[in-house]
């Protein structure tokens, strides 16, 4: 069963940037919405970005200003830039279809399996 998978994670320092990437071969992400969650051992996931298949957009308060999440509709890809990112941001980062979202939360009913995430390190 196709599913979605996240790329582009790595090591950083504090203050500095990355863009993930989720990727479906065999999915056509624009016909879903699409998040990006986030979790660290022990912690239950929690939705960092999501965006509908509009194109509107909705990020955790925890990164608003800081992270943006967009889509590349030729490519077939959803992106997760990140920016001036905190030791607070260090987790394994998902991307899931069948998103969808609400004034203060997003969600994502797993229609398909979650991937392995991509890991994000944040450390001085």
């Amino acid at each position: 069963q196709e599913q979605p998978a996240a790329s582009g994670g790595g090591l950083v320092q504090p203050g500095e940037s990355l863009r993930l990437s989720c990727t479906a071969s065999g999915l056509a992400l624009a016909y879903y919405g699409v998040g990006w969650f986030r979790q660290t051992p022990g912690k239950e996931r929690e939705a960092v970005s999501c965006i509908d298949t509009s194109g509107s957009t909705w990020s955790a308060e925890s990164v608003k200003g800081r992270f943006t999440i967009s889509r590349d509709g030729d490519l077939n890809i959803v992106y997760l830039q990140m920016s001036a990112l905190k030791s607070e941001d260090t987790a394994t980062y998902f991307c899931q279809v069948n998103a969808y979202f609400g004034d203060n939360w997003c969600t994502a009913p797993s229609i398909r399996p979650w991937g392995q995430g991509t890991q994000v390190n944040v450390t001085s």
